[in-house]
């Protein structure tokens, strides 16, 4: 049995054949729900939504390059605790290496979701969604993705896509139990349904679907993305690390932080009920910023913006996805995503460890190896 199906693009275009690929899923008597991007009636914008009704689908937009928040933290929130039935959640390649993540801090389970991935091309941050839903004729998603395949990346009013999508190399869904391919597909009648687990090859087989096959073509153009994308990702490193090679430069780097703590409270992978920079700990008495004043003749304010970022790393590197959602919350355009994506890709090289690969990786510093870092810690093994 083939774990390749047809997703058949019916002539009112891919949005349609998608829309009637997810009916055909919440129609399936095992699955209660869909969890999907959704057009907002009361303004342009998208936000996810879970859809139990098959006559609510036309609502949603998965082609809708808006990516207002990662949706791992809504399959947390859901999964938490038994939901008492099966739903599926069509996700973004690093909404589910963000939950897998969360799966393995116990902030979430597999149990009962059925994980829609997609070929990602890639999103606007937010307020370049809504600059180009303004110029836009049709249909926002359908306007992004048709101009997407023809590999025209010119968007009105030199709108570009996010940073954090630029340099993902993580844009095919991995770890979803059924991915949708387009990259590469060179007929326009369908795109590839790859079952990836047993329980997507399930759903897939459910649907009675036709076979397919992979062209070849496939893997070069997912060859070609990767380049682009890895080449793009270098340079930013680069480019980061040379503006944060020592404290002076860090310092100036982060010196429009104002701690709002919004890129704390967006971090899909950021799971504290109580973070230590919300508690008296940080609430400094006026006395003792007068104090510091005195002592150095002049204080920064808001104090301690640096050392949240520090922290924020500390904690958060091993579990980075790249996402690109602290720089997306940002209000005054910091470039938190290059930083914390920088170190993460040090952080995680010196473990061994890829966030969001797999349930079955342990997140490092949860588990004790014998002969890890024996070059830091001065023991040799025998």
């Amino acid at each position: 049995m083939s774990d390749l199906y047809k997703l058949v693009i019916p002539d009112e275009g891919v949005l349609a054949g998608l829309r009637r690929f997810f009916r055909s899923i919440l129609e399936l008597e095992s699955i209660q729900a869909i969890l999907a991007p959704v057009q907002l009636p009361m303004k342009p914008s998208v936000m996810p939504a879970l859809i139990s009704d098959p006559d609510q689908i036309d609502h949603c937009d998965p082609l809708a390059p808006s990516f207002p928040l990662n949706a791992a933290k809504v399959v947390s929130q859901l999964t938490r605790n038994p939901i008492g039935g099966t739903v599926a959640v069509f996700l973004r390649s690093c909404e589910i290496r963000a939950f897998i993540e969360l799966v393995k801090l116990k902030q979430g389970t597999l149990d009962e979701v059925v994980i829609i991935g997609m070929d990602c091309p890639g999103a606007f941050q937010n307020a370049s969604y809504r600059r180009f839903v303004q110029s836009c004729t049709e249909d926002p998603g359908a306007t992004f993705f048709n101009q997407i395949q023809k590999k025209d990346t010119a968007f009105p009013g030199n709108i570009d896509l996010a940073e954090a999508c630029k340099a993902c190399e993580h844009f095919t869904p991995d770890g979803a139990d059924i991915a949708i391919g387009w990259l590469g597909m060179a007929s326009e009648d369908h795109f590839l349904l790859k079952g990836q687990t047993d329980r997507g090859l399930d759903v897939l087989k459910q649907l009675k679907l036709p076979e397919a096959a992979a062209p070849l073509m496939r893997h070069g153009a997912i060859a070609d993305m990767l380049a682009k994308r890895l080449a793009y990702r270098d340079d930013m490193f680069a480019t980061t690390h040379a503006a944060t090679s020592n404290l002076k430069k860090l310092t100036a780097y982060l010196a429009d932080c104002v701690n709002c703590y919004n890129c704390r409270v967006v971090c899909p992978v950021c799971y504290c009920r109580e973070c230590v920079f919300v508690t008296d700990v940080f609430d400094h008495d006026a006395s003792q910023v007068l104090k510091w004043s005195q002592r150095r003749g002049l204080v920064k304010l808001p104090a301690d913006t640096v050392f949240y970022h520090l922290t924020r790393l500390a904690h958060m590197s091993t579990a980075c996805v790249g996402c690109g959602q602290c720089s997306n919350a940002c209000p005054n355009d910091i470039p938190v995503m290059e930083l914390f994506r920088s170190v993460a890709e040090k952080t995680q090289n010196a473990f061994g460890y890829e966030a969001g690969r797999s349930v079955d990786d342990a997140p490092p510093l949860s588990v004790f190896r014998e002969n890890e870092f024996e070059d830091v810690v001065g023991i040799k093994g025998e």
